[in-house]
């Protein structure tokens, strides 16, 4: 939650580049001052409390997840008594799990943040005004029903497995291979080059299902007026089916390129969110080895 606060602007930069024409924004930069100047300096936290919401269920699941079994899955030299990290293989798995199992959790949370990060793109008429996250979700229930807060719940599960494969094996690995391999000791400088490495691997495998998440989750299923979204028809028929769906359609009519749109706020927010997690996560960790006496888990 602390560090979604610190990159917020630039998720909701990456949202409203990946809802737009190729030709609205042409930068992730001139996004920011559009936003900023259009609709005011306090847009960029649009949807604040719904990322915080994300982050207490999403974020919180996916790390509680991969070090529970990263605990389990390390084993003891019986000759000289140190722990036996698991493969990067088994670390990947790991991550694929938790993703996938925090994804589930956390995508009501994700359907509210879309939709109220977007909600400025929308001509008056049209804007949901959500009042918070809650309001989100309840208005959500009320109004279309308790599946449509998992909508996208399909391509949010496959970012998230191949985000966390990336990111939580790419971060445990690189924080393994610079101890043994360098003089350098286990503190904030290793946690910040593994999770610089993690958090770069991570946005460039994940952001064509993010874009794809996004397509669909910010589709209104509703149809009590016509062409509610830009991105339903005037009859009320949804314009993506599926995430499969949204890439295929995306290619053929703006190209590959399309897919990786976005590409700098989305990094810009996936990197330093990803450092900042894993900075104060490793402190809480050594923290609460230190109140408890024990060892703060598993190193890797």
């Amino acid at each position: 939650m602390l560090a979604i606060c610190m990159v917020y602007p630039m998720d909701v930069v990456k949202t409203r580049m990946q809802l737009s024409s190729m030709n609205q924004h042409r930068s992730s930069l001139q996004a920011f001052f559009n936003i900023a100047k259009l609709e005011g300096v306090s847009s960029l936290y649009s949807g604040l409390s719904a990322g915080l919401f994300r982050q207490a269920t999403y974020t919180t699941a996916k790390l509680g997840v991969f070090n529970v079994m990263m605990n389990e899955l390390t084993k003891k030299n019986e000759e000289t008594g140190k722990d036996i990290p698991p493969s990067f293989m088994m670390k990947t798995f790991g991550g694929m799990v938790a993703g996938a199992v925090a994804a589930i959790v956390g995508t009501p949370a994700e359907v509210a943040l879309i939709r109220m990060q977007s909600d400025g793109r929308l001509p008056m008429e049209q804007r949901r005004n959500y009042r918070n996250v809650f309001d989100a979700l309840l208005r959500i229930y009320r109004e279309e029903g308790l599946l449509t807060m998992w909508k996208g719940c399909s391509p949010t599960v496959g970012r998230a497995v191949v985000l966390n494969a990336a990111q939580l094996a790419v971060y445990s690995q690189a924080k393994q291979m610079i101890i043994e391999k360098t003089s350098m000791k286990d503190g904030i400088p290793v946690h910040l080059i593994a999770s610089l490495s993690a958090g770069f691997a991570a946005s460039f495998v994940s952001l064509p299902l993010d874009m794809a998440k996004t397509t669909l989750q910010a589709q209104q299923t509703t149809t009590t007026t016509a062409a509610t979204t830009t991105a339903t028809a005037s009859t009320g028929t949804v314009v993506y089916k599926n995430s499969i769906d949204v890439l295929m359609k995306t290619v053929k009519n703006d190209g590959v390129l399309r897919l990786w749109r976005g590409f700098t706020p989305y990094f810009l927010k996936v990197g330093p969110h990803t450092v900042f997690t894993f900075l104060i996560f490793e402190q809480c960790r050594n923290m609460f080895g230190k109140v408890s006496g024990g060892g703060g888990g598993a190193a890797q």
